[in-house]
């Protein structure tokens, strides 16, 4: 064989056998893959192109103490469409049926959706938007239209469900009730959404989708793989004409006084159910919303809705009574280096210790306190931590405030830490806090703590329920509470709480007007005031509890607890009881003082509406003024505060409904 064709032989030989050896090779990998790797592959290839999502489940609802809504979970539909996958011979066919129902529904014209549909289809659009936000009813309707009815598959119909927290009471009670934390959506922070989000949650279900297209993704399934379970609802103790009353009060007198900030709670003397928190903060365009939870979280020297506090310490240790004299000067006294002032030019000179809280002389205090603690202020101290002024309350609402009483070895301690204590300075409190010891006094000496939610409940079956818990079995002796609840009457009849006080209706409780922001250079150019009001009502047989606490006030309108926060508690108290079955009880009150029954009486036959002409207001109280036309019909606007001086509609006018009226007090 000429050497010539036998090199091309082996060369030939060498091709064929490189060529088998890698046919092998391919042989091998194959059946590897198939075989050996093949569920290896066969998983990584479904990861993929398919993926399970998470289905959030329906958070359970929130529910007033009548049964209304607060908070619920809606869910919305969003429907899209898979151009490509419906064969050409089901999209001729319903195209048209498809596009008619569609337009009956969403109000578009049928040739629109022709068009979006052939549109979707030349483009291969695999995730065409058709409508957004649907409710259920008419997601169903959807579903089942021509074409849709087929399937994800052949009918190319893509659902999207999502949830919707709805507030069916919008913004009052917002920062109460709750809602999502706008940076981390789906996170529940706040009110009772943060504090029972274990029992509202629920569990999640899972959905397998399959990935059709660059970040899109299509159900392989109709039904979901895991379904989602509803959270559990929750009954709170929030009753919603209270919550809506103490909304508009506090609102409108927080426009009027152009104040920076303030809150309201309204509590249940003997359960210690919250009816009502309202908190309203400031924009910048003047305007009032739901800002912060400042009743709750909130800490601040409260002034001189403390000096009850510091003067019960004072009774209960038999330090004083209260015919005990004391000499308040003329009204500026100088504790270890420092003066303190009251606010008469004058002063009050030597008062009885009752009459120095009646008219809240902060020189009666100090001077009482420093008096009979100096040598040993751990007993003045110890008291209020007995009392439990030291400590969070234990709410499980996120975020109560820290109080601080401090004491001797603090370092706020100092000489003159015990007489600023007395008059509400130095230490630090929360509205609800304060409130919980007004409540303590109301309620027999028995210290309740503040109950939001009644019970839990799923498909309307109980399964937990909660209870008045006692934080503090007796705060004091029969005797000091007796002493304390005339005092507390006694102010609003002839102390600081006089402008507020009506024939009427009875009410007790401490105004409070303190410094703050008092450390700023500006603070005397531009003086800064916490005004509150404390107290419950009937003063006979409290049913409710209340504090209203408005911060930077315009000082030029006034900021002196009595006119700016007194207001509010007193409109509270009586919109309360004009518009409650409670008022019957009021009526039937046995009280030693006759007069103040029949002053229910007289109260309560005047604000029921009857009137039928316009009756003579002059040097009538403005907050009853208001209240008795708001409930005869009447929409009033005040202006200025205290008594009527004048009234736009004269006496006899015959009343018509949503006529409007103007008084002017002062």
């Amino acid at each position: 064989m000429p050497v010539e064709k036998k090199n091309i032989l082996n060369r030939f030989y060498f091709i064929a056998g490189g060529m088998f050896i890698f046919a092998g090779l391919i042989a091998f990998k194959l059946i590897s893959i198939q075989f050996v790797n093949g569920e290896k592959y066969r998983d990584l290839a479904l990861k993929n192109t398919t993926k399970n999502f998470t289905i959030p489940a329906n958070r359970g609802n929130v529910y007033a103490d009548d049964g209304s809504l607060l908070a619920t979970s809606v869910p919305k539909y969003d429907i899209r469409f898979d151009a490509v996958t419906v064969s050409t011979e089901d999209f001729n066919e319903f195209l048209f049926p498809l596009s008619k129902k569609l337009s009956s529904m969403l109000g578009k014209p049928s040739s629109y959706y022709q068009n979006l549909f052939r549109k979707a289809r030349a483009n291969k659009n695999r995730y065409l938007l058709v409508t957004k936000g649907l409710g259920y009813s008419d997601y169903i309707k959807v579903k089942n239209f021509p074409m849709f009815n087929l399937g994800p598959y052949k009918g190319g119909i893509i659902v999207q469900q999502r949830v919707v927290r709805e507030h069916p009471l919008g913004k009052i009670g917002e920062r109460l009730v709750g809602n999502q934390n706008r940076n981390e959506p789906g996170v529940y922070e706040v009110g009772f959404e943060g504090a029972f989000d274990s029992y509202l949650k629920g569990k999640e279900g899972r959905r397998l989708k399959q990935k059709i297209a660059k970040g899109q993704w299509k159900p392989v399934y109709d039904d979901n793989e895991v379904e989602p379970q509803d959270g559990y609802d929750i009954v709170s103790t929030i009753n919603v004409n209270i919550q809506d009353i103490a909304h508009h009060a506090l609102l409108k007198q927080m426009e009027y006084y152009e104040a920076e900030h303030g809150s309201v709670i309204v509590m249940e003397v003997k359960t210690g159910e919250i009816k009502a928190v309202a908190n309203l903060g400031r924009t910048s365009n003047g305007k009032y919303y739901e800002k912060l939870n400042y009743a709750v979280g909130e800490s601040h020297e409260p002034g001189s809705t403390f000096k009850v506090m510091a003067f019960m310490a004072a009774l209960e240790h038999s330090k004083i009574d209260t015919a005990t004299v004391v000499d308040t000067k003329q009204g500026s006294k100088r504790f270890y280096g420092r003066n303190i002032h009251d606010s008469k030019r004058g002063g009050y000179g030597e008062i009885s210790a009752a009459r120095a809280l009646e008219v809240s002389s902060n020189i009666g205090l100090a001077s009482l306190i420093d008096d009979h603690y100096a040598k040993n202020p751990k007993q003045f101290i110890e008291q209020l931590q007995e009392w439990r002024l030291d400590q969070r309350i234990g709410i499980p609402i996120i975020g109560e405030g820290k109080p601080v009483i401090p004491g001797p070895g603090h370092e706020l301690w100092s000489k003159n830490a015990l007489p600023s204590m007395a008059y509400g300075y130095n230490l630090q409190m929360t509205p609800l806090q304060t409130l919980t010891f007004y409540n303590a006094i109301a309620n027999n000496g028995v210290m309740v703590k503040p109950r939001f939610i009644r019970e839990i409940r799923v498909m309307n079956n109980e399964v937990e329920s909660f209870e008045t818990e006692v934080l503090v079995d007796k705060i004091c002796s029969d005797k000091t509470l007796n002493q304390m609840r005339t005092i507390l009457k006694n102010i609003v009849k002839r102390g600081t709480g006089q402008p507020l006080y009506s024939p009427y209706f009875s009410m007790a409780g401490k105004t409070g007007t303190a410094r703050t922001e008092y450390w700023m250079p500006d603070w005397e150019s531009n003086r800064r005031y916490i005004s509150s009001f404390a107290g419950y009502f009937p003063a006979e047989n409290p049913k409710y509890s209340s504090i209203v606490v408005i911060h930077k006030p315009s000082t030029k309108k006034g900021y002196y607890g009595a006119d700016v926060t007194g207001p509010v508690f007193k409109r509270i108290a009586q919109k309360i009881f004009t518009d409650s079955p409670l008022i019957d009880e009021v009526k039937n009150i046995e009280s030693t003082d006759p007069l103040i029954a029949s002053d229910f009486e007289t109260f309560y036959d005047k604000s029921q509406g009857e009137l039928k002409q316009i009756p003579n207001l002059l040097g009538m109280a403005g907050m009853d003024a208001i209240s008795l036309l708001e409930n005869a019909g009447l929409k009033v606007r005040a202006i200025g505060n205290g008594t009527v001086m004048a009234q736009s509609l004269e006496t006899g006018t015959m009343i018509k409904k949503g006529q409007q009226i103007t008084l002017n007090l002062r």
